[in-house]
């Protein structure tokens, strides 16, 4: 029954979003039904007398602690979690799954210095709108191909519409070598820098969004290496 819940949550996510919250709290057999529906669209659930096949074109969010207590790595508190606990907690997150995980970021405490500078944020209107002209970007560049995002790109389409000039290239293979990617990160990379570039209005990918992409690669490296 869990198994057919899992799925019936993940095809009714098309097209939209599927966020989970406190991640390691589900599990791990759970979250390892994701690996192949986040690659490949679709869930298929066989029986005996059946197999079915539903669309399941999702963006995934979820959240997290660095650990039970919740202050692992924290400069500000003590960690009051045994080493065995926080593997046991981290160890919920498979590396495959990480590895289909984009945009990873921490979200660490905002000091009271930050909250009284008389700085004017971004507004949340203002943002839409950035992010709408981005997907109209992405929309007219792939109507032939009938997909809508960069996140649909094929290897192929990888190739023709994320080009990197020379200084992006040097930088991304020593990332590669550095942080050991994988294949697909080092794909993923190059998706997310041109979406970072389309909000950037820019029509080739440049260092800069190359760099920041690879910035949101490096958060497994720091918690789950150790």
């Amino acid at each position: 029954m869990e198994e057919y819940q899992n799925h019936g949550e993940i095809s009714l996510a098309h097209y939209g979003v599927l966020f989970l919250d406190e991640l390691p709290e589900f599990e791990k057999s759970t979250l390892e039904v994701l690996r192949g529906p986040l690659e490949d669209k679709i869930v298929t659930i066989a029986r005996v007398n059946a197999s079915l096949t539903y669309p399941c074109n999702f963006m995934f969010v979820a959240s997290m602690n660095p650990c039970p207590c919740g202050f692992y790595g924290s400069k500000e508190r003590k960690c009051n979690c045994t080493p065995q606990a926080i593997s046991r907690y981290m160890g919920k997150i498979s590396g495959p799954i990480l590895d289909r995980i984009d945009i990873q970021v921490e979200v660490t405490p905002v000091k009271y210095q930050k909250l009284e500078k008389n700085v004017k944020p971004e507004s949340s209107e203002e943002i839409k709108k950035r992010v709408n002209k981005a997907r109209k970007i992405q929309q007219n560049r792939y109507s032939k191909y009938g997909i809508f995002s960069n996140s649909e790109l094929t290897p192929n389409l990888v190739e023709e519409y994320c080009k990197l000039d020379d200084k992006s290239k040097k930088l991304l293979q020593n990332a590669f070598e550095t942080l050991g990617l994988t294949a697909r990160a080092y794909e993923r990379i190059r998706k997310v820098a041109r979406t970072i570039a389309d909000l950037d209005e820019k029509e080739n990918i440049e260092v800069k969004h190359i760099a920041e992409a690879i910035s949101y690669r490096s958060l497994d490296r720091k918690y789950w290496n150790n």
